[in-house]
């Protein structure tokens, strides 16, 4: 079985910044993508970003220039700075791992999320 433990949600003011970790844990044998999604009430989940083991990223057009993805691919982690956050930014944050895990013996893919962390911009 793995884990993804969030941190580092949190209220911040218009303007402010928070850093987002997600640390996966349990019997990984590699993670090929890591990513983070949001949900805001009333609205469906959307990627935020996203990394791969070589370090491609990808990101929703409304965090460029704003957030940044990075993983350290020994610690099996995964960071999202986000500066600059707005209002329209506030949803619970979701982390992903699209991954390999050994269970049974065997090498099988798996698709993991965290329990999410709550993230609001507000004055």
């Amino acid at each position: 079985q793995v884990q993804l433990v969030e941190s580092g949600g949190g209220l911040v003011q218009p303007g402010g910044s928070l850093r987002l970790s997600c640390a996966a844990s349990g019997s990984i044998f590699s993670i090929y993508a890591m990513g983070w999604y949001r949900q805001a009430p009333g609205k469906q989940r959307e990627l935020v970003a996203g990394i791969t083991s070589g370090g491609s990223t990808n990101y929703a057009d409304s965090v460029k220039g704003r957030f940044t993805i990075s993983r350290d691919n020994a610690k099996n982690t995964a960071m999202l700075q986000m500066n600059s956050l707005t209002p329209e930014d506030t949803a619970v944050y979701y982390c992903n791992a699209d991954l390999y895990e050994i269970s049974g013996g065997r090498v099988s893919e798996g698709d993991y999320w965290g329990q999410g962390t709550q993230v609001t911009v507000s004055s």
